[in-house]
């Protein structure tokens, strides 16, 4: 963590320095915002989280409850989530109260008799080398926390607007270009209304979403007609994996998911409960805890189950729904109107819990939509780049629900008997489990190539960096000081490109050589460091160059390194030592090798603020590293008189 770029300062150096903003008084909403966040779920919150961090993006989140969240649904986070937490700054305290889920096993029917289940598996839940991150369960409202935490701690110093409800949205026409187009009608809850004008406005208001009703725009899809029973419980019991996550098919009782949870005595039981008619609703059924709690005990045979405190418990039907768009244009629409209002989470897909995504493709929808809100609104990228939010989220939110589909299928159907052959096996179920678990832990989302997605022309520079997939990280050492740690954990969630000049063998940035050389080339006017870099900022202000030599970490002289590399910023004028990394020092875990990078030729590794690779390119490739950028980023400012100011 840098700080002290600015000055010497006291006190927690996580703590922005605040921007008092005159208009906004007590619990008033501000009658203008940039952006009108809509729910503050996992979705919404990691959308305000995010635009928290630029102080001169007017952002307002508004929820209908009175409060923050005490005890949330959800609970599984996947490893990539965890990545993004780590942008975020609070993976750590994730992982400190988190369960950790290590291993999973599998129980079926003994074939000696049915009435009775044993064990016939046992997988690591997450592969080894998947991500640094382990798969963790944790109280949804606590994730809310630590948001909120970010937000408090920001320049603006955001706080949520609660016991607001959110009555109607509407979109000027004739306004579509002007400043604040969309106007917002809230209900107060005490017979008072308010009105918000905004730039823009983001629904992550759940699966009724009013703000999805007001574009007009539905959730399709079907229900499985399958009831499924959750509770967190406190309960005593002599079933061997209580501590392990573990999914138990008996013979004709059906199945149970069992998640354990943080803090070491507290269960989460996923229960199959009875078939629904068709056009049966859940609710109809009157389901107790009690009927829970004894399907429970009866797939659990011959083991005992006493519950002795039930924390929370739901009933709920399966089904996977899908918007067919996630903002406000017609498809018939996008080459002449500008997305104003968007849809996150569950306003725009729904699907079941069993998989454990609904939380955490929430919130990479809202990763992805909130740097690009940002980049819009300061002005560096245009408008037209938001349509690629509903491009890129819809086709990830498919696969979703496509393997969401079959996967609660094979949960809910009957075990394969010689009377039932179409059954589905055990065998099957964990083969399924153990195939998509990429899936499961988030690593598997790949973007097309569009604007922001380059084409893999050069991809076998790097065929451990697929271009269109998150930026998997590996260890590393910084050269200025020795520090083992992971590479990805260098970028925040600022909003900031990165990218990661590769070395090739034996060069050390001297003079000549192909790091030299693009150093040179990314102080020059041509560079979109320099022309995309607003006047007066820090050189590395919205694209962050980071290199990574061969050499370990004691055989180079940071000396000599090239001044881009030891860039003065801030208003001091002070060294940034963080921009140079070697391999860490065991064979098996140098990233050269993990990520199969051409030692020979080295590469270039473009990295968007979202953490996705963008594009893979040779160190000398300037006019296609520039060409990339200029395909979407305009100049904010006039260019900095002085390049060397930037760097000198």
């Amino acid at each position: 963590m840098q700080f002290h770029l600015n000055g010497f300062r006291t006190g927690d150096p996580g703590v922005s320095d605040p921007i008092v903003d005159t208009a906004i008084s007590g619990d008033a909403l501000p009658s203008e915002v940039d952006v009108l966040i809509v729910g503050c779920g996992p979705a919404g919150l990691t959308l305000a989280a995010q635009l928290s961090a630029f102080p001169s993006i007017n952002v307002a989140i508004i929820d209908q409850k009175p409060g923050p969240l005490e005890l949330g649904q959800a609970d599984g986070i996947a490893c990539r989530t965890l990545e993004m937490f780590k942008a975020f700054g609070f993976a750590e305290k994730v992982l400190k109260e988190a369960y950790w889920v290590n291993e999973t096993s599998f129980w079926k029917p003994d074939d000696s008799d049915h009435e009775k289940i044993i064990r016939h598996g046992r997988v690591l839940d997450v592969e080894d080398g998947l991500s640094e991150m382990p798969h963790v369960i944790l109280n949804q409202a606590r994730v809310h926390d630590f948001y909120l935490d970010v937000m408090r701690r920001s320049p603006r110093r955001l706080e949520p607007h609660y016991s607001r409800q959110m009555v109607e949205v509407s979109i000027d026409a004739a306004q579509q270009a002007g400043t604040h187009p969309v106007t917002v009608t809230i209900d107060r809850g005490d017979g008072e209304r308010e009105i918000v004008r905004a730039r823009y406005v983001v629904g992550c208001d759940g699966a009724r979403s009013a703000v999805r009703r007001s574009l007009g725009r539905e959730l399709r899809g079907d229900s499985a007609n399958q009831a499924w029973g959750v509770m967190d419980v406190l309960a005593v019991t002599d079933f061997p994996d209580v501590r392990l996550k573990a999914l138990i098919q008996s013979a004709s009782e059906g199945s149970i998911l069992l998640i354990p949870r943080e803090g070491g005595y507290l269960i989460r039981v996923y229960v199959e409960l009875d078939k629904l008619a068709p056009n049966e609703r859940v609710a109809s059924r009157s389901i107790g805890v009690e009927h829970l709690i004894g399907a429970a005990q009866r797939i659990l045979k011959p083991y005992s189950f006493e519950v002795k405190e039930v924390a929370w418990w739901s009933v709920y039907e399966i089904g996977q729904r899908l918007c067919d768009k996630f903002d406000d244009v017609p498809d018939e629409e996008m080459a002449t109107r500008l997305p104003r209002v968007f849809i996150v989470g569950d306003a725009c897909h729904t699907h079941s819990p069993k998989a454990g995504q609904g939380m955490n493709v929430s919130m990479q929808d809202a990763f992805n939509l909130g740097w690009k809100l940002a980049a819009v609104l300061e002005g560096r990228v245009p408008a037209q780049l938001l349509h690629s939010y509903s491009a890129e989220r819809q086709s990830v939110a498919k696969e979703l629900i496509s393997f969401d589909r079959e996967w609660a299928k094979m949960l809910s159907s009957p075990l394969k008997t010689i009377e039932y052959p179409e059954g589905v096996d055990p065998a099957e179920v964990q083969e399924y489990f153990v195939r998509f678990g990429r899936y499961t832990a988030g690593t598997a989302t790949r973007y097309e190539p569009s604007t922001l997605i380059g084409e893999p022309k050069h991809q076998h520079l790097a065929e451990g960096f697929p271009i269109g997939m998150r930026f998997h990280s590996a260890p590393v050492i910084r050269l200025a000081d020795a520090k083992p740690m992971q590479l990805g954990h260098i970028a925040r969630a600022d909003g900031r490109w990165r990218v990661y000049a590769f070395a090739d063998e034996g060069d050390n940035a001297a003079p000549g050589s192909l790091l030299a050389g693009l150093c040179d080339f990314l102080t020059s006017k041509k560079s979109p460091l320099v022309k995309f870099a607003p006047e007066d900022a820090d050189i590395d202000s919205f694209i962050d160059l980071r290199v990574v030599f061969q050499q370990p970490h004691r055989e180079l002289a940071i000396e000599t390194m090239p001044k881009l590399l030891l860039p003065a910023k801030g208003r001091l004028g002070l060294r940034d030592y963080e921009k140079m990394f070697c391999p860490a020092s065991g064979g098996s875990e140098n990233i050269f090798e993990m990520r199969s990078i051409n030692r020979k030729q080295g590469c270039m590794v473009v990295v968007r603020p979202d953490q996705y690779v963008a594009h893979v390119l040779p160190l000398d490739a300037y006019s296609e590293l520039t060409a990339f950028f200029d395909g979407f980023m305009v100049v904010t400012a006039q260019s900095p008189s002085s390049v060397a100011d930037l760097v000198a």
